[in-house]
């Protein structure tokens, strides 16, 4: 598998903190180190690449069941709902250049409950937690 020299989510590189919980072909999947998403879990592919932009036709296909590998996995969390999605380039919130799919899973009653990607794309009065 192609490899970035210091990439920590590279695996070839050893610079991993955490060990993968699943493994396929052309991904792993990590769970969140988050504290403020801890239930959430990352798609990463093996071969190194910076943006989905950049994935192979293998990989797309092998996309669909690592998804639902994912939501198996978080399903006795009893999700009301998910965040799926990329960070791409540093303006796009992205802070590791390899490729990654975040999966967030969201819960009636949150704090942020309702505060999807739209709030990206359109303009609104950030929630109040004193609200």
């Amino acid at each position: 598998m192609q490899s970035e020299p210091g990439c920590r989510f590279c695996l070839a590189n050893n610079l991993l903190v955490d060990t993968p919980w699943l493994e396929s072909d052309h991904f792993f999947c990590l769970g969140s180190i988050d504290p403020l998403s801890p239930h959430g879990i990352m798609i990463i592919p093996r071969r190194h690449s910076e943006t989905p932009f950049e994935l192979n036709a293998a990989e797309w296909a092998g996309m669909g069941e690592m998804m639902a590998k994912a939501s198996e996995r978080l399903a006795p969390h009893g999700p009301d709902g998910f965040t799926v999605g990329w960070n791409v380039g540093a303006v796009g919130g992205q802070s590791v250049f390899h490729t990654h799919m975040h999966i967030i899973p969201r819960f009636k009653g949150e704090i942020n409950e309702g505060a999807g990607l739209r709030r990206v794309l359109r303009p609104v009065k950030l929630l109040d937690a004193d609200a």
